[in-house]
């Protein structure tokens, strides 16, 4: 799982061109530490292609991390598994940030009908995009 995170947080980092992104830097045991749930996605040769992490309380839910293997992206595994998290959510809220300048990421969250609530700079020049949904 470690390995699959940095993989997939490597490529957003070139697309935003800044690889501060707190994940992009994890130990196995910060990666470990983390209170989330996650769900993985297995390829054809039963290796992990793709995951996703949140957390949740009874109002919200914040997905907190989408990877998938950079050789298996575009094929529909993120937009699987986020559309499997909403179906688990229900009636709740379902939130979700990424790289302001992470174009590839923000047309999934559109397209499932995610909709932006604001921009933040959360270091010195590494911005994020913050979505909810339903929008």
């Amino acid at each position: 799982m470690l390995a699959l995170q940095k993989a997939a947080y490597a490529v957003e980092a070139e697309i935003i061109q800044d690889d501060r992104i707190p994940p992009l830097h994890e130990s196995l045991a910060d990666l470990r530490a983390q209170p989330l749930q996650w769900l993985g996605a297995m390829d054809a040769d039963g290796r992990l292609a793709g995951a996703v992490a949140w957390e949740e309380t009874d109002d919200e839910v914040d997905v907190n991390r989408l990877v998938v293997r950079p050789e298996s992206a575009r094929r529909g595994i993120g937009r699987a598994l986020v559309k499997e998290v909403l179906a688990r959510a229900g009636e709740r809220r379902v939130v979700v940030s990424t790289g302001r300048d992470n174009v590839p990421a923000r047309t999934l969250y559109e397209r499932l009908g995610f909709g932006p609530t604001g921009e933040v700079e959360v270091i010195p020049g590494l911005w994020i995009a913050n979505y909810a949904f339903p929008a």
